[in-house]
C-alpha cells in the first residue's frame, strides 16, 4: 500500500514563498518518479514538475513546466521519504490545489497525470494580489 500526504499549503501574498511537502509511505521509497501537479477551479489538472527518484541511470533528473521554471524547485529527502516543492515568487495564477503523485515503475510521458499510480489528497495554495 502506498500513501502520499501533502502539507505546507496556505495563503501567501504575491511574490512570497511556500514549501510544500509530500510524505510517502509504502513502496514510495523505491518509486521511479515523483511529481507535482496542480488544479485550479474550473481548470484541468496540470503538470508542475517531477523528479526521477529511483537509483538508476537518470536518478535525480528533473523536469519543470515552463510557467514555473526559475521559480519552483523539486527536491527529495531520502531519509524522510519526503518530496518537497519550494515555490518562490508566487503569482496569483499559481493559486490551486497542489497534488503530489508517485509512479512506481519505469516509464515515460511523466507530464501526463495518467502515468502516475498514486496520488495525495492535495493541499490548497492561495496567492493574494
Amino acid at each position: 500500500q502506498v500513501q502520499l500526504v501533502e502539507s505546507g499549503g496556505g495563503l501567501v501574498q504575491a511574490g512570497g514563498s511556500l514549501r510544500l511537502s509530500c510524505a510517502g509511505s509504502g513502496r514510495t521509497f523505491s518509486a521511479y518518479a515523483m511529481g507535482w501537479f496542480r488544479q485550479a477551479p474550473g481548470k484541468e489538472r496540470e503538470f508542475v514538475d517531477r523528479m526521477i527518484t529511483w537509483s538508476g541511470w537518470n536518478a535525480g533528473s528533473t523536469d519543470y513546466a515552463d510557467f514555473v521554471k526559475g521559480r519552483f524547485t523539486i527536491s527529495r529527502d531520502n531519509a524522510k521519504n519526503t518530496v518537497y516543492l519550494q515555490m518562490n515568487s508566487l503569482k496569483p495564477e499559481d493559486a490551486a490545489v497542489y497534488y503530489c503523485a508517485a509512479r512506481l515503475d519505469y516509464g515515460m510521458g511523466l507530464r501526463e497525470s495518467r502515468r502516475y499510480d498514486y496520488w495525495g489528497q492535495g493541499t490548497q495554495v492561495t496567492v493574494s494580489s
